[in-house]
């Protein structure tokens, strides 16, 4: 026990580990979590009957188990959070964009053949800040470009790259318009959801029809994900389909192609308008989306014109994963009081802000915003990814899809059995051994999976010398 107490804390809780009875079926639980960082922790049990003759046809309960609890994956998306959870969530996303585009899961390959474009909409300006610039380019060449009245230089003649610390913070802090920002990522949903009205509206005008007329032929569906700029300011990228009134089953009328759909798009997005309500202190804000719009043309495969959808989904897939600390915008986790934001690791711009945020969110007239249960976002309250109703197939579907794949087990209802489960939520978490163990069965699993990689390519290429 002496020699115990000079190890350190993870060494002592790894021997009290091993030591465990049923430490084997322990592993088995971490690893059939793959190894995730942060597990919830669940008692109770699950019983299945034959609703006519009341046979139990399957009982679980966590009596059985190690300490009496199951472990279940926390599905955090954020890879600096927990990167087996991570991971799988890149994975149903990417599988969740990809049947939207080519069919699958539930949508008929059909849609690969609709009109279908990858957009861009960006914030507006709140004030100039520094840009990564190319070839030699300079930041913000102004020639007599004088003083702010704050007596800070208009121009900037450096050249930053992308991984520049002064690249998105701005040439003047006290001109940079922080309330107006924080508002327009409060208001960023319903920005979007103008946006998507105003569609409907300007699609109908240019065929000359109403639009309750043209929402019995046509219907818009879209997944979209948010990404924060190097000025810590949220732009949208999404994928919008069109289809018939029906949705993925029903194509839409001839005359909807991709060039109809790029040009309503910008007349759409530029007509969007939104005020604040009035406050004593801040005044009234009309928000609108940037000038800076790109709408691409998607393809299914090689060649032709317009982006790949894999790529897009790829790319979409990639982005949901990334946490704060990735993108530099915010925090993790919620902010409870002022000193958190001061000690938080972000930039002097996203530290202002986060004050900016909440301060604001003590005013009453913005009580509705919750911007202080926001803090950590800069006041953007929506999901990374969103999508419409008849866009593609739902996370639920695709993680009971993997449940089932993986127990063996195929997808049916039978209305002759009922199914009795009775769960509560008992903590969360590893001790400080358990998580290095954990840790060493995710690195084993990632490693699995780009040894399979690099086989699959192998046998891709073909044997040496073949052909």
């Amino acid at each position: 026990m002496a020699r115990q107490r000079q190890l350190s804390e993870v060494d002592q809780d790894l021997i009290r580990l091993v030591q465990t009875p049923r430490f084997d079926r322990w592993i088995e639980q971490i690893t059939a979590t793959g190894g995730c960082a942060h597990p919830i922790h669940l008692t109770g049990s699950t019983t299945t009957r034959d609703t006519a003759t009341g046979e139990v046809l399957h009982h679980y309960d966590t009596r059985n188990e190690p300490g009496e609890r199951l472990l279940i994956r926390c599905r955090n998306r954020r890879a600096t959070v927990c990167a087996p959870c991570s991971r799988l969530h890149a994975g149903d996303t990417f599988h969740l964009v990809r049947a939207g585009l080519v069919g699958g899961k539930t949508v008929p390959a059909d849609v690969r053949e609709r009109p279908r474009l990858f957009l861009t909409l960006t914030a507006p300006s709140f004030g100039p800040v520094h840009r990564a610039t190319a070839d030699g380019q300079r930041c913000r060449p102004r020639r007599d470009a004088g003083r702010c009245d704050h007596g800070r230089p208009l121009g900037c003649p450096a050249v930053h790259e992308a991984g520049d610390p002064l690249t998105g913070q701005p040439l003047c802090p006290d001109c940079y318009d922080y309330p107006a920002h924080v508002l327009w990522h409060a208001h960023a949903g319903r920005l979007w959801k103008a946006f998507t009205d105003n569609l409907y509206n300007h699609l109908a005008a240019r065929v000359g029809r109403t639009r309750t007329g043209l929402r019995r032929s046509l219907r818009i569906s879209y997944a979209k994900v948010a990404e924060y700029q190097k000025r810590a300011a949220v732009h949208i990228h999404a994928v919008v389909r069109l289809d018939g009134a029906r949705g993925p089953d029903d194509p839409p009328p001839a005359w909807a192609t991709a060039d109809v759909l790029t040009a309503v798009v910008r007349t759409a997005a530029a007509a969007v308008g939104l005020r604040t309500p009035f406050s004593a202190a801040l005044g009234e804000h009309e928000l609108r989306w940037g000038a800076e719009l790109d709408a691409r043309p998607l393809r299914a495969f090689g060649g032709g014109e317009g982006l790949a959808d894999d790529a897009v989904a790829a790319y979409v897939a990639k982005y949901v994963t990334k946490g704060a600390t990735d993108t530099g915008a915010g925090l993790d986790h919620h902010i409870t009081n002022p000193d958190d934001i001061t000690a938080a690791p972000v930039s002097a711009h996203v530290r202002t802000l986060m004050h900016t945020c909440w301060r604001l969110g003590g005013l009453p007239e913005l009580e509705p915003l919750r911007l202080r249960a926001w803090t950590h976002t800069l006041g953007y309250r929506g999901h990374i990814l969103t999508k419409s109703h008849a866009y593609s197939t739902t996370y639920t579907a695709l993680r009971a899809e993997r449940a089932d794949h993986q127990s063996g087990r195929t997808q049916t209802t039978d209305p002759d059995l009922i199914t009795d489960a009775h769960w509560r939520y008992v903590g969360s978490g590893h001790t400080p051994g358990a998580a290095l163990l954990a840790a060493g069965i995710a690195e084993d699993h990632a490693r699995n999976r780009e040894i399979a990689r690099e086989e699959m390519a192998a046998d891709s290429r073909g044997p040496v010398g073949s052909g």
